[in-house]
Order: C-alpha cells, then sequence, then structure tokens
C-alpha cells in the first residue's frame, strides 16, 4: 500500500516552491491576474467562480503549503500508532485546500465556503481524539466561530447592494458610502472571532486539545491566521473609527495572552497564547494602516510557530504524553537536536537578531515609535514584547535548565528520524527567510529616524522580559505559602481573566436557570393546569358520558319510548 502521508507531502512541497517562484515572478512584473470561470448559465445570468492570483495570494499559498508538507511528514511517524491515520491526513489535507480557497478568493461568496470549511474540518480534527475534553473543546471552537459565519453570511447580503460579490472591486470607490461601512463592520467582527480577539479568545487555548500536528498547523498558517489575511485584503474599506476599535481589542489581546503565558504550565497552551500574542501583533500594525508589515510578520510568524510547535509535540511525545512543564528540566542532556530547534525558535519569537523574526517584528516596533500612537499604545506595545521574551525564557528554564522532576525510570532521546526530518525542513527557512522577504516584499526602503534611546528601547525590552522570565520560574518554584497567597491573581491573570468562564458558564448559566423555572413554574406548572392535563380530564369527562350512551343505546331507547307513552297518555 502507498504511504499517502508521504504523496501528499511530495505534492505539497512542489507546489510550494513552483507557487514560491510565481509569486516572485508576479512580484518582479507587478502584475495582478483575475481568472474567471463560468460554472452555469441560468436563464442568461452566469454564474461564474472568480480567482485573484496576485504576489500576495501565491507567497502565502507556498508558505501553506510548505507548512502543510513538513507538518504531514512529521505525522507519519507522531501519529504512528493510530489506526484511522489515512483519515487524520486527509482531514488535513482537506483543512489546507479550504484555506487555498480563502486565499485565492476576490468574492465574499467562494471566501465563505473556504472559511466555513475550516471551521469544519477544525471541528472534527479538535474532537479527533473522542474524549469528554476534546468535545467540550470542539463545541467552544465551533459556536465561537459560527458568530463570524453569521457576520459573513450577513454581509453576503449586504453586497447584493452592489450587484456582485466580487469585494475587490468596490472597497476604495465606496469606501465613504453606508453599505460598505457596514460590511466593513461585520468582516472586522468575522474576523475577530477566527483570530480570537477579545472577547472571541478563550477557544484558542482550547482547540489545544487536537493533536500536536493541527496545532502546528492551525496555529501558524492556517486557520487563526484567516481572520488577519482577510482584513489585510479588506484593508483599503476600513476608516479611522475602525481602525481606532480594531487597535485598541487587539492591543488588549496581545498584552492579555502574555500575561496568561507567563502562569500557564501547559507545554502547548503556553505556545498557544503566544500565538494569540502575536494575532494580536498583527492586527495591531493593521490597525495603523502598515498592512503589509502585518503581513510579512504573518510569514515570518507562521514559519517558526510551525516548527515550535512540532518541538513541543517530540517533547511531550518522548515524555509519553505529559504536558506539564513542571515535569520537564534538563532535556538538553537528552534530547539535544529538539531542544537546539526549539531554542532557535524561541529565540526567533523574541525578535533576537538576526532570525527571521527579528526581521518582522523589530521593523514593526521601529515603525510604531515613528508613528503619531497615544502613550497608552505605546507602552502596551513594549510591555507586550517584554511579557513575549518572558514567557519565552520562563519556558527555556523548565525545559532546559532545572532538574527533571519526571519518573526516574524513563528513557528520554530525541525522536525518531522522520520527525527530526521534518522538523529540520523547517529550520533554514526559521532563520533566513525574515531576510529574504524583507528584500523581496518592500521595494523601497522604510527610513527610521529615532532617537538613541527610543532606537535601544526594544532591546532594554528584550533584556528586561530575559530578567523577568527567570526571575518568575524561580518565584513561581519558591515556598508554598508565597504561592497561595498569589493564587488568586494568578489564577485570575493565567485564566485569561476569566474568559474561559464568561465564554461558557457566562453564556449558559442564564438560560438554564430560566429554563429550569419555565420547566417548573410554565411546562409542569399552569400550562399543565390550564393546558394538557385539563384539557385531559374534560375530553375523560365528557367521553364516559358518549360511552354510557353508546354502550346503553337499546335500553335508553325503550326507556325513553315509556317514558313518552306516559306523558302521551297522561
Amino acid at each position: 500500500m502507498i504511504n499517502i502521508c508521504l504523496c501528499y507531502f511530495s505534492l505539497f512541497l512542489l507546489c510550494s516552491l513552483s507557487l514560491f517562484l510565481i509569486s516572485m515572478w508576479l512580484m518582479t512584473m507587478d502584475l495582478t491576474c483575475f481568472i474567471e470561470y463560468e460554472v452555469l448559465m441560468l436563464n442568461s445570468s452566469p454564474i461564474s467562480m472568480t480567482i485573484l492570483i496576485d504576489w500576495m495570494s501565491t507567497l502565502f499559498m507556498s508558505f501553506v503549503l510548505f507548512i502543510s508538507s513538513m507538518v504531514i511528514f512529521y505525522s507519519n511517524e507522531y501519529m504512528h500508532g493510530d489506526l484511522n491515520i489515512n483519515r487524520f491526513i486527509l482531514l488535513v489535507v482537506m483543512f489546507v485546500l479550504s484555506m487555498m480557497l480563502l486565499i485565492i478568493s476576490p468574492n465574499l461568496i467562494s471566501i465563505l465556503l473556504g472559511w466555513d470549511g475550516l471551521g469544519l474540518v477544525s471541528y472534527c480534527l479538535v474532537i479527533y481524539y473522542q474524549n469528554t475534553k476534546s468535545f467540550n473543546a470542539g463545541m467552544i471552537t465551533a459556536l465561537t466561530n459560527r458568530i463570524g459565519d453569521v457576520a459573513l453570511l450577513m454581509a453576503i447580503a449586504w453586497m447584493l447592494n452592489y450587484g456582485s460579490w466580487n469585494y475587490v472591486f468596490f472597497l476604495e470607490e465606496m469606501k465613504e458610502d453606508n453599505y460598505m461601512v457596514l460590511i466593513s463592520i461585520l468582516v472586522i467582527l468575522a474576523a475577530m472571532t477566527k483570530s480570537a480577539q477579545i472577547p472571541f479568545s478563550s477557544w484558542l487555548p482550547a482547540a489545544m486539545a487536537a493533536p500536536t500536528p493541527v496545532s502546528s498547523l492551525v496555529h501558524s498558517s492556517t486557520l487563526v491566521t484567516a481572520g488577519v489575511y482577510l482584513l489585510i485584503r479588506f484593508n483599503y474599506a476600513l476608516n479611522d473609527s475602525m481602525m481606532m476599535v480594531v487597535l485598541f481589542i487587539s492591543s488588549m489581546t496581545m498584552f492579555m495572552s502574555g500575561l496568561g503565558a507567563n502562569f500557564e504550565f501547559d507545554l502547548k497552551k503556553i505556545i498557544a497564547l503566544s500565538t494569540l500574542s502575536q494575532l494580536g501583533l498583527m492586527m495591531m500594525v493593521l490597525s495603523l494602516g502598515e498592512y503589509k508589515l502585518a503581513f510579512f510578520h504573518m510569514l515570518t510568524h507562521a514559519l517558526f510557530k510551525a516548527l515550535l510547535f512540532m518541538c513541543a509535540g517530540s517533547v511531550i511525545h518522548s515524555m509519553v504524553n505529559c504536558q506539564d512543564i513542571r515535569f520537564m528540566g534538563s532535556l538538553t542532556m537528552t534530547m539535544p537536536l529538539t531542544c537546539s530547534l526549539m531554542n532557535i525558535c524561541n529565540l526567533s519569537l523574541c525578535g533576537i537578531p538576526f532570525l527571521s523574526g527579528f526581521y518582522s517584528k523589530d521593523l514593526i516596533a521601529e515603525v510604531m515609535s515613528m508613528g503619531n500612537v497615544s502613550l497608552y499604545i505605546y507602552v502596551v506595545f513594549y510591555i507586550s514584547i517584554g511579557l513575549t521574551v518572558s514567557y519565552s525564557f520562563r519556558l527555556v528554564y523548565y525545559l532546559f535548565v532545572g532538574e527533571l522532576n519526571f519518573n526516574s525510570l524513563v528513557y528520554l532521546k530525541d525522536s525518531s528520524k522522520t520527525m527530526l526530518k521534518g522538523m529540520s525542513g523547517l529550520i533554514f527557512l526559521v532563520v533566513i527567510m525574515g531576510s529574504v522577504l524583507s528584500w523581496l516584499m518592500f521595494d523601497s526602503l522604510y527610513l527610521i529616524m529615532l532617537p538613541k534611546m527610543m532606537k535601544l528601547l526594544t532591546l532594554i525590552m528584550v533584556m528586561l522580559g530575559m530578567f523577568i522570565g527567570f526571575w518568575m520560574s524561580k518565584f513561581s518554584l519558591g515556598s508554598r505559602n508565597l504561592a497561595l497567597e498569589h493564587m488568586s491573581v494568578s489564577y485570575y491573570l493565567g485564566g485569561m481573566w476569566n474568559m474561559p468562564v464568561l465564554s461558557t458558564l457566562g453564556v449558559n448559566y442564564m438560560p438554564i436557570v430560566l429554563g429550569n423555572l419555565y420547566l417548573n413554574l410554565l411546562d409542569q406548572g399552569w400550562t399543565e393546569f390550564y393546558g394538557s392535563q385539563n384539557i385531559y380530564k374534560h375530553l375523560i369527562k365528557n367521553s364516559m358520558i358518549t360511552q354510557f350512551v353508546l354502550s346503553n343505546n337499546i335500553k335508553l331507547f325503550f326507556m325513553l319510548m315509556i317514558i313518552l307513552f306516559i306523558f302521551i297518555l297522561v
């Protein structure tokens, strides 16, 4: 039997390289291609499928396909014991194809097909292990994303006012039109649910119930970046007030997730909160009008975040499915190669020169310093950068520096060659792709002129973040009484400001209470008395009389005759 993993790995890798070359050609020639294919003609009304191929869509597709190929290759070993590995791979392929459809669509209808395809397949992948935790996670993921789907459906309905669903033709021309303002608001709502911005953030860490290769794909280049990509496409239609709202919400998301990651002990959830922080950063840059920078950071982030999840999966695989970082330590002794790859990804995430994350993150920090932003945004942005470095180095401390707290008789080693090859395929791009993309994407250089103190501020925050990360690691390993004193604060900050509770129990509690009241007072109360039971009793009473008459009809007939004769004679 042909190995399905290797088939799709080869296909995706080939397509990725081809698309990257096409993207380079489109970029240098400054070309955009529209392909319109007539699917059906109904009563002289053509139904056509439109495809947009420009440097942005082809470049993003090449990244998605490359990461997918590596993840599928990695899954061949990671999901080795699974009896349904072919079904898993086909679900991943469907997921990637849905993302492809979304990327190449200049049309809201085909975007909805890709958008809903992502939502549906992500639900199937989150509940893949079929236990209570994954079912709950799948439900919160699906229901939160339904809000965005409904917003997109409403946007499609309002687009009918323009006689076409090809939004790309109307973005700049109709920017001031009330219909376009409403459509833009709905698209922002849809993007916020998909990219898990406040108040829709709780589904993103919950979706960690999915297998690790899926997490690697979802959190790097597919599901969560779909919202950012849609807003990048819609950036021309967004006015200042919309930008202001997105800026505030994304800054709060970035700050909240950075704080939460510093108090989390689940390895996968720390990386998930890190993704949420970076999504907040992308939205923040986008709302300042720098859509190209947001796209640049989205691509570089996709590379190191995919690899970070793959390394985390390798560690979890070796630790016999243990995800608590408090059990880990001194992994550099037993898993040197995995730890080296993970360290490079962590440093890239922190923006250490001259890895790929540095080129996008440092540029974003300097462009923001050059811009005319408020003190609040400026302070929150730099604190969030510090928090990113803090949770990264806290992770490094727990995984690589401390002592191993796991079972003494455990045999830890680097994963099999297949998993290491899948991870090694990405590491070269994590190192070099930031510089390559910055040379390719920005035809004119950004001129950054800042005072020395502001120029060094990013570096100062990185150093401060390192110190805080190590200090917090030692602090949380301190005395139990101290931990008890701070338990409520750490629970609140680590629990994403109680958002998971609010979005589950907060939404369900009152309807359940009202349902109980309705059941006791109405359904089994007054409606029983005046409704079904009362009608039932009256019907029985009346039917008894009728039944008596029908069963004694001859007797009654003779009795009536006798009474009639007596009446006549008298």
